[in-house]
């Protein structure tokens, strides 16, 4: 009865939701979900979000997006019966990550506060509402479908009964073992940067330089450059351990940290603010620079490691073991792994550009020539490659693609889930359509019920 009460008085104050200026409607209830009211200012919010975003819009907008408006409401009413909530730190630090980015693509927070015409205390809490109902819903999407399992059978049958036009094609697949060699880099080059990094403490500590201004102009972490050397709240496992442990360590903002060495290279930090256990911080990183010499000698060194290979008085795997820098495929033998796939095979476009124009040109077994690349710590590395398998471009099988189909075959199963439940509720929610937005082919009919 409250649900009913409360969407009729929605529904009998729908004139106080107009604002006139003469004939011009500037606002409406469009849709009402149970207690909640869809207005067209939101539909027409979430369709200038949608441009911005690029994301695609199925048919007529004013009907597909109030529809997912819509769905978002029956969702959200289920995670309010359910308890379900948000993790507030999580909401926070995405906020902050959003917004960062925003005035590193926009220039500053006046830009961007000029931009989307809002100040900066609404435009967090719009994103703080934004960010707050997505994870809800995720959460609740996840708590509907479960932890759907498919057996090997059921894959098979739901690949027996693909049309052949569903059947998707598989783009080239290639397995690559790497050896890098780092090269070497100078006392003197390592003595200059953190020389370097002493005087832009002291510059800072004496007044004579705001840290922001000096991580712009000198700071070689890029993105965070870009705002000063600010790299948002983050917590302790978000940190390499050496940055860590003397970002949480600081307790002045006005002071500089001693010189921290980390995988990177070095750096200098500074507090911003801290909260909870989160901190932010910015920094100025600096690495030293590698001679060409010491270019030519990792170069050298990997020539002769190929060679050896290529005599076959050691293999591959030997040599990866004997002379490779990299500790994240050392242990693998050199063999890549996806991240996105958990599995060692790539597609092209999916492995790091530079590895890429190498392995393209290969046959399988065949070792590259050396190639510079930049490693996951931003550094420049020399390479050798082995193409160690490739599968050509094919319309997918069950024997060499079972895990592609495996998943398309969980994503059946969770869409059907979904689209059962969200049917049920439909039928148990109040909901009224205003007449100007009824005319829709919806993708859920059950939602005009007069």
């Amino acid at each position: 009865m409250r649900r009913l009460f409360l969407s009729g008085f929605l529904l009998a104050s729908a004139a106080c939701s107009y604002a006139a200026v003469g004939d011009n409607v500037v606002d409406e209830i469009a849709w009402i979900v149970g207690d909640e009211a869809i207005l067209r200012s939101d539909v027409e919010e979430m369709r200038m979000r949608y441009q911005y975003e690029g994301t695609k819009v199925v048919g007529d907008p004013y009907c597909y997006i109030p529809e997912q408006l819509a769905l978002q409401k029956l969702y959200l009413d289920q995670a309010k019966i359910d308890s379900i909530s948000a993790d507030e730190k999580s909401v926070s630090s995405q906020v902050d990550m959003r917004i960062n980015y925003l005035i590193s693509q926009i220039g500053s927070k006046e830009k961007v506060e000029e931009y989307f015409k809002k100040t900066m205390p609404v435009l967090k809490e719009e994103l703080r509402e934004m960010v707050t109902n997505q994870q809800v819903i995720s959460q609740m999407q996840r708590k509907i479908v479960g932890d759907i399992k498919v057996t090997p059978a059921e894959v098979s049958r739901f690949f027996s009964k693909l049309p052949s036009d569903s059947i998707p094609e598989v783009p080239t697949k290639v397995e690559v073992q790497l050896i890098t060699v780092s090269p070497e880099v100078s006392k003197e080059a390592v003595e200059e940067v953190k020389s370097r990094l002493r005087e832009f403490q002291s510059r800072v500590e004496l007044g004579e330089s705001e840290f922001s201004t000096l991580a712009i102009l000198y700071s070689e972490d890029t993105e965070s450059a870009k705002r000063g050397g600010e790299i948002g709240f983050l917590g302790k496992g978000q940190l390499v351990p050496e940055y860590a442990n003397v970002a949480y360590s600081l307790q002045d903002p006005k002071k500089v940290s001693k010189i921290v060495e980390s995988e990177f290279g070095f750096h200098i930090i500074q507090l911003v603010e801290r909260r909870g256990d989160r901190v932010n911080t910015r920094h100025i990183l600096m690495k030293p620079k590698v001679s060409l010499l010491a270019k030519d000698n990792a170069k050298k060194r990997l020539d002769s490691i190929a060679t050896t290979v290529r005599k076959g008085i050691i293999n591959f795997d030997q040599a990866v073991s004997l002379y490779s820098d990299d500790k994240n495929t050392k242990n693998s033998l050199g063999l890549m792994n996806n991240p996105k796939t958990g599995t060692s095979k790539f597609q092209l476009q999916e492995l790091p550009q530079e590895v890429a124009k190498v392995v393209y040109g290969l046959k399988d077994n065949e070792i590259s020539e050396p190639f510079s690349m930049i490693n996951s710590q931003g550094k420049e590395v020399f390479a050798i490659a082995k193409l160690k398998s490739s599968m050509p471009a094919h319309k997918a099988n069950i024997v060499d693609d079972y895990l592609e189909l495996k998943e398309m075959c969980v994503d059946k199963k969770r869409e059907e889930k979904l689209e059962k439940w969200v049917r049920a509720k439909q039928a148990s929610v109040y909901v009224h359509i205003d007449e100007k937005w009824r005319n829709c082919e919806f993708q859920y009919p059950g939602w005009v019920k007069e």
